[in-house]
């Protein structure tokens, strides 16, 4: 499935293809659940450039077919992982094997592609922006969604204090968060005040955007860190530095995953620890929504409505 032009989810078109034959350090596999994320609207729309048409997906699970020379530590029959590149929405995809990630035998296909590019960016949101200690406070925007129903329980195992907005009390009530927050988010930065005995938030966790951003920024304590890793409701607006300044000496961050996984050590890094926290239940799949994977559009409009919860699967 191919985005034939920038757009909406109708654009969104079936393509058939030969996946033909793996080449050096390749392997061709055969998908077996393929994951959905917000980055996959990203490319759609053309907010993040690739030629026409595009070839959705960066997130998907199957299990090897062939392997092309020079490949070694995987073999033909293997379960392996993928979170990088495009051309994830299909039923048969060659990656290279210094992207892959070999999956433990516990973990089902649907799991995996459920869990692996929102556990992985949980991780290094969790573990690798800032030192958090047990007893420090953050605030997760949209806790109910894919990443943040990951890195809500993560934070927690780690002992920090975790105040979580959602977009509805529906959504608000299915997070275990110290406090769950819902509505509008000119009310949001008061609340988290009164939560914080005036002092505010060590750090925000925001995937939303546009729509959150200042309310993030007025949840923040003094030196507090904003972490900017996601534009559901549209980019950031250009970012005065005297801002931060009157907000309280404040550091803003626009991380990508992909600069923590740069390498495969650290591609390996990250995976075991999310699929350790995996084995432990300290964060589990949770697939709200399956979509066939020709029917990738109306998978589109659903996570764009805000009318998915947790993790979302397309299955081939």
């Amino acid at each position: 499935m191919v985005a034939s032009a920038h757009g909406g989810p109708e654009v969104i078109a079936r393509q058939d293809f030969d996946p033909g034959v793996p080449g050096d350090s390749e392997m061709l596999v055969v998908q077996e659940a393929i994951g959905l994320n917000f980055i996959d609207t990203y490319y759609r729309t053309g907010l993040y450039p690739a030629p026409l048409p595009v070839p959705l997906g960066s997130e998907s699970v199957g299990m090897i077919l062939a392997v092309g020379a020079g490949v070694g530590g995987f073999a033909v029959g293997d379960r392996v992982g993928c979170v990088s590149g495009l051309g994830a929405y299909a039923t048969h995809r060659i990656i290279a094997a210094d992207k892959a990630v070999r999956l433990p035998d516990a973990i089902p296909a649907e799991d995996a592609a459920a869990m692996m590019l929102k556990g992985m960016t949980a991780c290094y949101l969790a573990e690798d922006m800032i030192d958090l200690r047990a007893g420090q406070v953050v605030l997760v925007h949209a806790a109910a969604g894919g990443v943040g129903s990951v890195l809500v329980p993560w934070l927690r195992d780690k002992g920090v204090v975790v105040i979580a907005h959602s977009g509805s009390a529906e959504k608000a009530a299915q997070v275990a968060a110290d406090h769950s927050l819902h509505g509008d988010f000119a009310a949001l930065a008061e609340a988290v005040r009164d939560l914080t005995d005036g002092k505010g938030v060590d750090a925000v966790y925001d995937g939303v955007g546009k729509d959150s951003w200042a309310a993030s920024l007025a949840c923040l304590k003094r030196r507090g860190l904003m972490v900017s890793f996601g534009n559901a409701s549209g980019a950031v607006p250009p970012v005065s530095l005297l801002d931060l300044s009157k907000g309280g000496s404040l550091y803003v961050t626009r991380p990508t995953l992909f600069d923590y996984i740069a390498t495969p050590d650290a591609l390996t890094h990250t995976a075991e620890r999310l699929f350790d926290r995996m084995a432990r239940g300290v964060v589990k799949a949770v697939i709200g929504q399956r979509f066939a994977l020709a029917d990738a559009a109306e998978a589109h409009r659903a996570l764009e409505a805000r009318a998915t919860t947790g993790a979302t699967i397309l299955v081939p």
